[in-house]
């Protein structure tokens, strides 16, 4: 049986800034964000399973990204914690705001590398992350694709 690629759009809010930057992207800024999951895999040849023809369920694709990517960058602030960025997400969140400090500078580029991590992690043995798009506009993207990571 070939294998097949499956993709899921997901829509969230997010806010960032980007430290030591040298243009508006320093200040504290936010786009609705579109990403584009995609796995590959062979669907179920076992007519005896409920999921007889699918390389995954859409549903269960969703509920691992949604709860390992989504519910994390949703309506939150992204910072780098190893700048002075840190000092205003501590601030914030013991205030009760919804920040999320990371490793990295919070860029398209390095958030979608983030998120593939995330979601590699919970695929079931079967499946392989193939791609994930992050578009930041509706004009301007980040891709990861794992056949550039080998």
């Amino acid at each position: 049986m070939a294998n097949i690629r499956v993709t899921k759009i997901f829509h969230f809010d997010t806010g960032h800034a980007l430290a030591g930057y040298d243009g508006k992207c320093k200040n504290v800024h936010g786009h609705s964000y579109t990403l584009e999951v995609t796995v590959i895999g062979k669907p179920i040849d076992d007519p005896d399973n409920v999921k007889f023809g699918m390389v995954i369920d859409f549903g269960d694709l969703k509920k691992i990204v949604k709860k390992y990517v989504v519910e994390d960058y949703d309506h939150a602030l992204v910072l780098n914690k190893n700048t002075s960025y840190k000092e205003i997400g501590d601030f914030l969140l013991e205030r009760g705001h919804h920040i999320l400090l990371v490793d990295f500078q919070p860029t398209g580029e390095m958030m979608v590398q983030d998120m593939a991590q995330r979601i590699m992690k919970h695929l079931p043995e079967n499946l392989k992350l193939k791609r994930i798009k992050l578009y930041e506009t509706g004009t301007s993207y980040a891709e990861w694709y794992a056949d550039d990571q080998e």
